[in-house]
């Protein structure tokens, strides 16, 4: 079977450059599917402006018309915090025998020893890291370490192996950060084509980044 791709994050809110790297993952690694898990309490942020279910919400929303990418709310009917560990932990039980790879951006990868258990990350997943072309994975320090003892650079082993191995793939890098988009809504501008139109349409109805 097909690895599952786990697509984690606040998508607050969901834009293109989320959209885009999950599907060129989703091709290039030829993954059964891409699992969008909208964290409910994140541990390494100020919580989000927009609350977990409109997230959740715009999520749906924006995948809807792909058939290989589904939407798990686990991690935002979970109370507490939503510690990434715990989520594949619970995936890794309902799949026991399956290849489960966790697709992280580069800073997220780099920010990944300041998670909870993050070593035990690769006891329950294989780590993709999806980057610009012509970056260079860290060689020294605890990333450093782990990218040597992990490190693979086929895609073959991800779907012969359940778990355990790092992978970098280079995809396109759309400039578009989810932080600058809210400060573009608050000032009152339109984000359409940095977005989804299904997105838009929730932003404009709910208004949930306008000004107090």
């Amino acid at each position: 079977m097909q690895p599952i791709g786990l697509f984690g994050g606040t998508f607050d809110p969901i834009h293109y450059g989320h959209l885009r790297t999950a599907f060129e993952l989703w091709q290039e690694l030829r993954l059964a599917e891409v699992r969008f898990l909208p964290t409910g309490s994140p541990p390494h942020r100020e919580q989000p402006l927009a609350d977990a279910e409109l997230r959740l919400r715009m999520v749906q929303a924006a995948v809807a018309d792909q058939p290989a990418f589904v939407v798990d709310d686990r991690e935002v009917r979970r109370t507490g915090i939503s510690y990434s560990v715990d989520t594949l932990t619970e995936l890794r039980a309902e799949y026991p025998d399956r290849s489960l790879c966790l697709l992280l951006g580069m800073d997220a990868f780099l920010g990944l020893p300041n998670w909870h258990r993050w070593r035990d990350l690769l006891g329950l997943a294989h780590i993709v890291v999806a980057h610009r072309p012509g970056w260079k994975a860290p060689t020294m320090g605890p990333l450093g370490e782990v990218m040597v003892d992990h490190g693979t650079g086929t895609i073959r082993e991800l779907h012969e192996k359940t778990a355990g191995r790092i992978y970098v793939h280079a995809v396109t890098q759309l400039e578009i950060s989810s932080t600058e988009l809210r400060q573009l809504i608050v000032s009152g501008r339109d984000p359409r084509y940095l977005v989804p139109d299904e997105v838009r349409h929730i932003l404009r109805e709910s208004r949930c980044y306008a000004r107090e």
